[in-house]
């Protein structure tokens, strides 16, 4: 199957839907933001991480080890890939993958912002089915699973067409770790939206970007070659809670959390305003990577 095509029923894969799963997910998510919350702002060591200004602390690596051990006691032949440590358990559960992002906003934590999250996401051939957002400051958790909708503490998300405003939408804006500071497609696609939109949020934590968007606080995300590691939760949550997901060319996004980054370019927004959203990215110049290939 290609890693960009939504199985057929990928519920299939498990008589219970992806029930205990999700089960897993969330309580291994609230266990690590226990853990967070407990040592945020100060109780961490942190050191720069790779050669593009990124950080790790020991926080990450610390609630990464209980999210692994969590999942891998439960579900011990799938493969687990961790945001700071990679492969941790190959497996053999067939296509089964889960990404686990423990802390989401490390560069937040660092300079005492509280902004950051707890991501994990369970992939069948490689798009997921299963995807959890844990906030530690507030202790809310939303939780989706394919077909079944978008979750949170008050129940199931059904966020309603936010009123526009003359000032324009109400964004969100990312872009991958590898993307050059002086790439002319992020800096023009960046240029525009903050020309048109009423407000473009940088949160540094992108799956705090997602949640938003499934709840229908903001009106649309726009990435640029995101992370794979995070994008997968984020999307479902969102997809799940009625957001629709799209490349720049407005073909369906599945993010995949596989393949080059250059397909991990998207436009996300609810069915009402997502024409407009496409209309924004289309005017930036000059052409932009991202599209189906």
């Amino acid at each position: 199957m290609s890693p960009n095509a939504l199985p057929a029923d990928p519920s299939a894969a498990s008589p219970a839907g992806f029930v205990s799963e999700c089960r897993t997910a969330v309580a291994a998510a609230e266990a690590a933001g226990a853990l967070l919350r407990s040592r945020f702002p100060d109780g961490f060591a942190a050191r720069p991480k790779g050669g593009h200004g990124d950080v790790v602390t020991d926080l990450d690596l610390l609630a990464e080890r209980l999210i692994v051990d969590r999942i891998r006691a439960d579900f011990p032949h799938d493969r687990i890939l961790a945001e700071e440590t990679g492969d941790v358990a190959a497996g053999d559960g067939g296509a089964r993958t889960w990404l686990v992002d423990p802390l989401d906003g490390s560069n937040n934590v660092v300079i005492g912002l509280p902004v950051y999250v707890v991501g994990i996401a369970l992939c069948v051939d490689a798009v997921p089915v299963v995807g959890v957002v844990h906030e530690p400051v507030t202790g809310r958790t939303w939780s989706a699973r394919h077909g079944a909708g978008t979750h949170g503490p008050a129940g199931r998300l059904a966020p309603g067409p936010r009123p526009s405003s003359p000032s324009g939408p109400l964004l969100a804006w990312t872009q991958g770790h590898a993307v050059r500071r002086d790439d002319p497609a992020a800096r023009a696609l960046r240029h525009t939206l903050e020309l048109r939109s009423r407000r473009l949020l940088q949160l540094w934590a992108p799956l705090a970007a997602w949640a938003m968007l499934a709840r229908g606080d903001i009106d649309g995300f726009v990435g640029y070659r995101a992370e794979a590691i995070d994008l997968p939760a984020g999307a479902l949550l969102a997809r799940e809670a009625g957001v629709a997901l799209r490349h720049l060319d407005g073909s369906e996004f599945t993010a995949a959390f596989t393949g080059p980054d250059t397909n991990r370019t998207f436009v996300a927004g609810r069915p009402e305003i997502l024409p407009t959203l496409l209309n924004l990215t289309a005017a930036s110049t000059p052409p932009l990577l991202g599209s189906t290939p």
